[in-house]
């Protein structure tokens, strides 16, 4: 997938965290989707205590939550897909179809100093 097919999905997502994911690709900030795809509830276990561990360290997080009820909701292989901002303070994890057609959800993280 090229980064402007990822725009135009993030770009149709309307959420919060696809807008800053966007927004972090067309700023020059590098873009992967990997080949193969996960169990969402493998990925929902892993994002639950990620989200426990944010909440405890007080990391900043856009969407966790959101992302970690979405991927426990999903019964169907997820493909993922990642974009870092240009200055890498934020790292996007995009949750996609396992065709990579469809964004399920997207969450970022701000990466410690």
């Amino acid at each position: 997938m090229n980064p402007t097919q990822l725009a135009a999905l993030l770009k149709s997502h309307g959420t919060e965290p696809a807008a800053r994911a966007r927004a972090a690709l067309l700023a020059g900030g590098p873009c992967i989707v990997w080949d193969g795809t996960t169990a969402p509830e493998q990925l929902a276990h892993l994002y639950r205590r990620r989200l426990r561990l944010t909440r405890r360290t007080g990391q900043e997080t856009a969407g966790l939550e959101h992302a970690v009820d979405r991927l426990a909701a999903h019964h169907l292989p997820v493909r993922l897909g990642q974009v870092t901002s240009a200055d890498g303070t934020w790292v996007y994890l995009l949750f996609l179809s396992q065709d990579a057609r469809t964004l399920l959800t997207c969450t970022g993280v701000r990466r410690g100093r």
